[in-house]
């Protein structure tokens, strides 16, 4: 099961007493990790925003409706609301701002932008809380915490496995998913830093951004190889990861060039098997997504937060081989 790193709620424990009716329903699904409160008061609405432009989202919708099931035991509504498939700073600030004219108690978002604080923060000051989940922006908020996976050290992580693969020297052609994406950034930066520093001998190709979309990676890869023959590993950053491991099928380069990256989604994973992606690190969005919203349903019972306003969610790095933690 996935854990969280930070400290988890520290509360008295008068505040986990369940009344009899939710008691009944208090069994956590397999994947979430945060027990909700009692709520003896008024009746609590929340607003659940995300993107579905990639299969990456399949588990965080799926997360945020077994949050909707689980909740409806606390007298807590969560409705999910669909940000579009076109990942914009407008989409998420439009989202925040017609929950708030909605009457929503409190907001699960994904701002992934900078811009996207002035939202936040006005709804802040109408009394609306916001929780972000798997990435935002750098510039602070007055949201109430972050839950996400820390991508700069997940980077480093990718970026220590790919130099290992690579034995040291090669070609290493890079696809982000949105210049403008501080998440997408961090992981891609993350990796760089580690190899331009200790592993002089790789080259980098590009970054190159497909904006989430595996099509276009598939294009960016035939054209990265058709200009450099000797690619020896291909890292996608974001969305569309399969898109470049079936480039690397239809080119004949199985065991060749490796495609590494992010999400264990069906899609990924089937490259896993058949060898053209050699490593996918996990962000655990289900639980991203049914944490956050039981935190955001604690939060507006009595004040409930972790000690810490940043609470990192490890993954696990799957390979050929199988997971390794």
């Amino acid at each position: 099961m996935w854990t969280l790193t930070k400290r988890t709620f520290l509360v008295s424990t008068a505040a986990f007493a369940l009344t009899a009716a939710s008691a009944l329903a208090a069994e956590l699904p397999e994947g979430g990790s945060v027990k909700a409160l009692a709520n003896d008061g008024e009746p609590l609405r929340i607003a659940f925003m995300a993107f579905q432009n990639n299969p990456f989202w399949i588990p965080v919708i799926e997360g945020a409706n077994a949050a909707t099931d689980y909740l409806s035991n606390y007298n807590t509504t969560v409705d999910y609301i669909d940000l579009g498939d076109a990942l914009t700073p407008e989409a998420v600030i439009a989202g925040i701002e017609a929950a708030v004219a909605q009457g929503y108690d409190g907001i699960v978002t994904v701002p992934i932008f900078d811009g996207t604080e002035r939202a936040i923060n006005e709804a802040a000051a109408d009394g609306v809380p916001t929780i972000n989940i798997i990435a935002e922006g750098s510039v602070p908020s007055e949201r109430v915490l972050f839950i996400g996976q820390n991508g700069y050290e997940a980077g480093k992580q990718l970026g220590t496995f790919m130099a290992d693969q690579m034995g040291g020297s090669g070609k290493l052609g890079v696809i982000t998913g949105y210049f403008g994406a501080v998440q997408h950034t961090l992981r891609m930066n993350g990796a760089l830093d580690l190899i331009k520093e200790e592993y002089p001998d790789i080259k980098i190709i590009g970054p190159f951004e497909n904006q989430d979309r595996a099509e276009t990676a598939y294009s960016q890869v035939q054209d990265m190889y058709t200009a450099n023959p000797d690619l020896g590993m291909v890292y996608v950053t974001a969305g569309g990861p399969f898109g470049a491991a079936r480039a690397i099928k239809d080119l004949g380069l199985t065991g060749k060039v490796g495609v590494v990256g992010y999400d264990h989604t069906p899609d990924n994973l089937a490259y896993i098997e058949t060898g053209e992606m050699f490593g996918l690190i996990d962000q655990a969005p289900f639980q991203q997504a049914f944490d956050g919203a039981v935190m955001m349903h604690n939060f507006l019972v009595d004040g409930s937060r972790p000690d810490d306003d940043i609470v990192y969610v490890d993954g696990n790095l799957v390979t050929p081989k199988g997971i390794d933690n």
